[in-house]
């Protein structure tokens, strides 16, 4: 049991690599149909680029619910915020990955990135 539980919980990593490793390589990735993705901010950005990227996104969509208080707030940190912006633009636009570039700076990942109920459209 206990390799079973181990096995599944490496599951989103792997995912995440072999998304990587096909960007990487020029590949494409094929998704089934109703498949839902999400766009995140890569984790090797800088402030900088975090607040830039957050500070596009909501000014294209409504970033309401990532004020204090609001339900997508916590965890109160950049690279969450960051997320969960570059989702909501992501989403509203329609899920194509030229929506979700942000000059390189972000994956569309297949794996649910743990917004809670935040950012999906």
């Amino acid at each position: 049991m206990a390799r079973r539980a181990e096995a599944l919980s490496s599951f989103p990593v792997l995912s995440v690599a072999l998304m990587l490793l096909a960007f990487t390589l020029g590949g494409t990735v094929k998704l089934v149909q109703g498949q839902k993705t999400w766009c995140v901010a890569k984790p090797s950005l800088d402030e900088a680029t975090l607040l830039l990227n957050i500070n596009y996104a909501c000014s294209q969509v409504d970033c309401s619910v990532l004020r204090k208080g609001s339900p997508c707030f916590n965890p109160d940190n950049l690279i969450s915020h960051a997320s969960v912006s570059m989702n909501l633009y992501y989403q509203s636009k329609g899920r194509n990955s030229w929506n979700c570039n942000f000059k390189n700076t972000a994956l569309i990942v297949m794996t649910d990135p743990s917004f809670g109920s935040c950012a999906y459209a």
